[in-house]
């Protein structure tokens, strides 16, 4: 049921009912942690995750190396993948020249649309396994975005669910609390004894 009078909960009335305060209060507490402190758990939680990707991808470009490679051949029937998101992949043997004159061979990911003979870079890490490109600042944008609105969508959440929860006890309480006062008033109305 509605009512057409704003602030009400708030006004001096012999009808409201503490329950009608604490909703009240619990309805503005809910829209300052909405409006103030769910964007503040996003922005930290996404200054944290970019601090975080930020190490991942300097760990990253410290151990892994590009190498320019020419591809031999398909490695056997394999299947194209999707890398990363990136492009569609498939393993090939691939062939490069060491810095110091030696020649090498080993089975990599390379794009799809290689083809024998073509030189395209891969990326390899200490162990010489074929490996990931490192997160470029794309990568590291996009994860600090993505944490950081779902952490205020969270935050978000969670005020609405235990203000939803609130108001369904103090609505409880509130219609206990009429049952309880018409219990008390209706024998004197109807004349009948309790």
């Amino acid at each position: 049921m509605r009512t057409r009078v704003r602030g009400w909960r708030w006004r001096r009335s012999p009808l409201r009912r503490r329950s009608d305060v604490v909703e009240a209060w619990t309805r503005l507490v809910a829209a300052v942690l909405v409006l103030v402190g769910a964007p503040l758990a996003g922005v930290a939680a996404a200054s944290w995750a970019h601090d975080e990707a930020r190490s991942v991808s300097a760990e990253q470009r410290a151990e892994r190396h590009r190498v320019r490679v020419e591809v031999v051949g398909r490695k056997g029937d394999t299947l194209a993948a999707v890398q990363a998101g990136r492009q569609h992949t498939y393993r090939a043997t691939v062939r490069w020249t060491e810095p110091g004159g030696g020649t090498r061979t080993s089975t990599a990911r390379v794009p799809a649309d290689a083809r024998r003979g073509e030189a395209v870079d891969v990326w390899f890490d200490r162990q010489e396994r074929n490996v990931l490109p490192p997160m470029d600042d794309t990568a590291v944008w996009q994860h600090t975005l993505t944490l950081g609105t779902c952490a205020a969508g969270g935050a978000v959440l969670v005020v609405l669910l235990g203000h939803y929860l609130i108001r369904r006890v103090a609505l409880r309480r509130r219609l206990a609390e009429w049952d309880r006062a018409w219990a008390r008033t209706e024998p004197r109305w109807t004349h009948r004894r309790a």
